[in-house]
């Protein structure tokens, strides 16, 4: 159960998603019901049938920001590729940051220029964990505007990959890359809660109407979500920080819901593990950093199910999802959406667990 290669699966590479369909809501879905151990296959516009109501769903309504930047070294023009990190609201005026470069020879004090509006940046240090400190040479609403200017949306690089050899330019991610109901109050993560991908505005009314409860929080996703498990003893690997919130109103209807015993289904695992850090370790904690790893033997506190995506094998969300009900339960669920052809990972395909 605590054994990295447990969580592992074979997937052939023509299931791996590197384009969202045409409409969200006509991927497939795959219901897995924890008690009576079963799969319904269906798609996605259909889920309000597997809801009732009263039942929550909590979205994750974070937006993703362009994080990736293209620069050169000043002195020898070498290019050099920044991944920004932590790029949250009370962050944004100041001139820090913490960030990933790829390139050759990143030292201290060396200075990288970007192509638009004067950007640039001096790197200060670097941590043993490979995350370096920047410094940017603008700050507050000028610094947004240069970030947005040079930035790109940070796709996964198994789907940039997969792009350059099928050598296909699709230019929709800005849209795509991003739920419907993101809030433009709340950009700063690095990635997408990649479940809520599947939802169109059109189900979020019909959802509302049959007297389903939306519930939204926020957790800024970042290095914590997507950063591999090294360690072979699954309870050995350490999540990296990530900063989430929760309006006090909002945890308050989801608590009353809770204890009218009505269903709590996170959408998507960023949601999950937001809820489930507000009474990590006893404490009632409604905003703050977050670490929180859940794997099997987790006891959850507040979710009933989870709406999720298909993930990459020996991941930190695989494992999270297999606490939710079980490993093997999951690993035959993904070997029935296999033998169903679903699409795996960001773009692609979902499941309820209820």
């Amino acid at each position: 159960m605590y054994c990295l290669d447990d969580y592992n699966y074979d997937l052939d590479e023509e299931l791996i998603a590197s384009y969202p369909k045409e409409k969200r809501e006509f991927s497939n879905l795959l219901i897995l019901n924890k008690k009576k151990n079963n799969f319904i296959d269906d798609k996605f516009y259909n889920l309000i049938n597997y809801l009732k109501e009263g039942d929550v769903l909590v979205f994750n309504d974070t937006k993703v920001f362009p994080a990736r930047l293209i620069g050169k070294k000043k002195d020898s023009l070498g290019k050099v590729e920044i991944f920004l990190l932590n790029f949250v609201s009370f962050q944004k005026n100041t001139k820090e940051r913490e960030v990933l470069i790829k390139g050759k020879n990143i030292k201290k004090d060396l200075i990288i220029i970007f192509p638009y509006n004067n950007l640039s940046c001096k790197v200060l240090e670097k941590s043993d964990e490979g995350i370096f400190k920047i410094i940017f040479n603008q700050e507050g609403g000028t610094l947004k505007n240069s970030l947005e200017k040079n930035g790109k949306i940070p796709l996964p690089a198994y789907i940039e990959k997969k792009r350059d050899q099928e050598n296909i330019n699709f230019s929709e991610d800005k849209c795509r890359y991003q739920t419907v109901y993101a809030n433009d109050d709340k950009s700063g993560s690095v990635a997408a809660s990649t479940a809520g991908f599947h939802f169109s505005k059109k189900l979020l009314k019909n959802l509302e109407e049959k007297n389903i409860q939306l519930e939204y929080v926020t957790l800024y996703v970042g290095l914590g979500t997507f950063s591999p498990v090294r360690s072979d003893n699954i309870r050995d690997h350490k999540m990296h920080k990530e900063f989430y919130e929760i309006d006090d109103k909002v945890f308050n209807r989801i608590k009353k819901a809770k204890e009218e015993k009505r269903k709590i289904i996170a959408v998507g695992t960023t949601s999950a593990r937001t809820l489930e850090s507000v009474l990590y370790k006893g404490k009632q904690k409604l905003s703050g950093w977050t670490d929180i790893f859940i794997y099997p033997g987790f006891e959850f506190k507040i979710i009933d199910g989870l709406i999720t995506n298909f993930h990459l094998p020996k991941s930190s969300l695989l494992i999270m999802v297999s606490a939710l009900c079980g490993r093997k339960k999951i690993l035959r669920a993904y070997n029935e959406a296999i033998s169903r052809k679903y699409r795996f990972f960001s773009y692609g395909d979902a499941m309820l667990i209820i």
